[in-house]
Order: C-alpha cells, then sequence, then structure tokens
C-alpha cells in the first residue's frame, strides 16, 4: 500500500510499504477515508521530536471505514464509519479507568525511552516516533488499530466525513484545554495560537459559557477564519501590545483562563526570540516556551494556564516565581481523546460545533509532500491540508 514516510528532517515522501495485519484479538483494519495534517506533525518534520527512523509512517488524525476485526473486537464489524483516537487507549487500566487516555499503562510499547525522559511513559499515539510507541501513522490506505473498542469511535448519521475527521484530535484537544483550564460561565478567555487546536478550544470556551474569548496569532488568515466562523475576538501579537490590550477587556486583570496551543516551536520577535533561538541550536533547551511565558505573564492572579502545545524536554527562563506569586494553577495533557470524542460527535451532528472550514486544502495521498510544504510554510493560506487515499 502507499504511505506518507518519514526519510529524514524535513523529508517526507510516498512510498509503498507492507500491508498492516491484525496482530492481537483486539486489532481492527481501517481503510482510511481521511487524514490531516497537524502541527505536532511538524515538530517531526524539523527534528524537535526524538527517536523517528526512516520509513516511519506518520500522521495521527484520521477517519474511515472498518474492513477487517480481530476476534476479540465486540463494539465494531466491517463495514462501519468511525473516527480514530490519536492516542491509543486500552480501556482497563488504572488511567483509562479514571479517563486519563493518553496516559494508558498498555499501549506504549516503549516505555522506557519516556520513562528516562519524563519519569513516566504516556500512552502510545499513531505515527509519533517510537518513543511513543513507533505505531504507523494514518497517512496511509490501511491502518491497523490496536484496542480497537476503545481508540475507534462510531460517526453517527448526519456527521459527514470531512467533520468527523477533525473529531480523531483537533476538537477533542482544544475541548480538553477549556475544560481541565476550568473554564466557568462569564469568564474571559485568551488563546495562544490559531490553528485548528486554539480555533477549537476556543469554541468550546464559548460553549462552556465564557464571556469573551480572545485568540492571538500572527497570520491574518487564521485570525479572520476564526473571527468569521466562531466570532471570537482577535489579536494579531506582530501589530498589537497583547498584554495591554488583554488588560483592558478586563479591567487591568488579566484572563481567567490562559490556553497555550502552539507548542515547542512558538514564534515571537525581539530579544526573547533570540535568545530561545540561539539555545535551542545549542540543544542548551529543547523547546522554545515563548507562549507559555506569555499565558503566565498575562493570565489574572488565582488564575488557569493550561498547556496543550507539545513539548518533548526541557525550557529556560520559565517564570516559575510569576506562577507561584500569582496563585495560578498550571496543567497540561495529551488528549484525553476518548473521554471526549462521543460528546464532540454529538454535538456536531447538532450544528453546535463546526470543523470543516479547517480544511483549507483537500489533496491526494500522492500530493501529500506537497500539503505538508503548504502546512509547515504557511503557503496558500493553509489552515490544515487533508489527504484522501
Amino acid at each position: 500500500m502507499k504511505a506518507l514516510c518519514w526519510e529524514g528532517v524535513n523529508d517526507v515522501r510516498v512510498q509503498n510499504v507492507p500491508d498492516p495485519r491484525i496482530q492481537n484479538d483486539k486489532d481492527l483494519i481501517l481503510k482510511v477515508g481521511l487524514s490531516t495534517s497537524c502541527g505536532s506533525d511538524l515538530h517531526l518534520l524539523t527534528g524537535h521530536i526524538p527517536f523517528m527512523q526512516a520509513g516511519d509512517v506518520i500522521g495521527h488524525e484520521f477517519m474511515g471505514e472498518v474492513v477487517e476485526t480481530g476476534p476479540g473486537v465486540t463494539r465494531h464489524k466491517p463495514g462501519d464509519r468511525v473516527v480514530v483516537c490519536s492516542f491509543i487507549g486500552c480501556g482497563e487500566c488504572w488511567y483509562c479507568r479514571r479517563e486519563l487516555w493518553s496516559l494508558c499503562d498498555n499501549t506504549n510499547t516503549n516505555p522506557g525511552i519516556t520513562q528516562g525522559l519524563w519519569g513516566a511513559d504516556p500512552g502510545g499515539i499513531f505515527g509519533y516516533s517510537h518513543a511513543m510507541g513507533g505505531f504507523k501513522g494514518s497517512h496511509a490506505e490501511y491502518v491497523r488499530v490496536p484496542f480497537a473498542d476503545h481508540t475507534a469511535i462510531p460517526i453517527p448519521e448526519g456527521v459527514d466525513d470531512l467533520s468527523a475527521l477533525f473529531a480523531s484530535d483537533s476538537v477533542p484537544t482544544g475541548w480538553m484545554g477549556a475544560d481541565l483550564g476550568g473554564v466557568q460561565p462569564g469568564d474571559v478567555v485568551a488563546v495562544w495560537g490559531c490553528g485548528a487546536v486554539g480555533q477549537m478550544a476556543a469554541r468550546a470556551a464559548q460553549l462552556l459559557g465564557a464571556e469573551r474569548v480572545f485568540v492571538i496569532d500572527r497570520f491574518n488568515y487564521r485570525l479572520d477564519q476564526a473571527e468569521r466562523v466562531f466570532g471570537v475576538e482577535t489579536l494579531n501579537y506582530e501589530h498589537t501590545d497583547v498584554g495591554a490590550a488583554l488588560r483592558e477587556a478586563t479591567g487591568g486583570r488579566g484572563p481567567d483562563v490562559c490556553i497555550e496551543a502552539v507548542g515547542c516551536e512558538a514564534h515571537s520577535f525581539g530579544p526573547q526570540h533570540v535568545y530561545d533561538q540561539v539555545k535551542s541550536k545549542l540543544k542548551l533547551e529543547t523547546d522554545r516556551p515563548i507562549a507559555v511565558r506569555e499565558a503566565v505573564y498575562n493570565c489574572r492572579k488565582g488564575g488557569s494556564v493550561f498547556v496543550l502545545g507539545v513539548f518533548s524536554g526541557f525550557v529556560d527562563k520559565f517564570p516559575l516565581g510569576a506562577m507561584m506569586n500569582k496563585g495560578l494553577t498550571l496543567r497540561g495533557a495529551q488528549q484525553h481523546g476518548q473521554r471526549y470524542i462521543p460528546m464532540l460527535l454529538d454535538r456536531l451532528a447538532k450544528g453546535e460545533l463546526s470543523t470543516g472550514h479547517l480544511a483549507t486544502h483537500v489533496l491526494p495521498l500522492d500530493d501529500a509532500p506537497r500539503g505538508y510544504d503548504l502546512f509547515k510554510n504557511k503557503k496558500d493560506d493553509c489552515v490544515r491540508a487533508v489527504f484522501r487515499p
């Protein structure tokens, strides 16, 4: 079958790879209908995520049709249309039973790597390095889905393929940031990053009752899209003093909840950006925490900061004093998708959520390298590149 494979830094190619097969009785084989690029994938291309190997199939946000099931699969059958959570959950361990699905104890097949890096191993994820299990990704014609009864979720009638696609990762990730960030009715919420996850976090905040929602970015085409589709307020940090604007909007306090949806390659300008670039190039820090710093500094006293962006290791100049002395709650997580996806699919069916607008470029799988070039380099106003095998 054809698949998009990582061959090195900034080098992805479509090539033939072996077809997947049932390996365990709880597996299913999925014929991929749609798969999308994700900002997290860009960290693979730039080399920020280690433990990649040439030939690894990338991609982790996808939906499709079940074509084969193992004897232990009870909730799915061939012909079913499903969306697949990017994180694989066994459904039986201590973490899965407590709805902390991305922390599953049984799905990362290489736990020693992340135990050494982080002191513990999170769950496995499709197409995202051997540190996270080495599973084949979704930019392919077919995918093996382990623990299928929990990892694949049926798509309701009335939800089209393109809308369901983003329920695999972007929508539950954004919703989790607003939910676990503690958004309450009447809150003011600020979201750093206006990609798919940032937009979904902003919409989640609205649906949870936030009075005002601000989205911060530097690309006007993304800000314009969020404002047009969801009616959020937007701030372009290259032209606006973000801190001053947020203080003015909140009587000098700052937002109640700040959500960081940028990740380890955050951009800025001025001395802090140069500092972080130099430090990361010299391997004195692995990640650039610019957006996290801004969220901590701008959040109101006693407020909440939630980190959604992907980080892999260590950062420098983290404002720990600000966090402690302002009495902030700081949380972060990879998405607990199985906790949210069924509810989000229902909201999509009811028209409370809109996701199809994120797919600005729908391309055949053979054009996936070009899609990643458009997405990575912000060409042709690309918000997401979606691939159809």
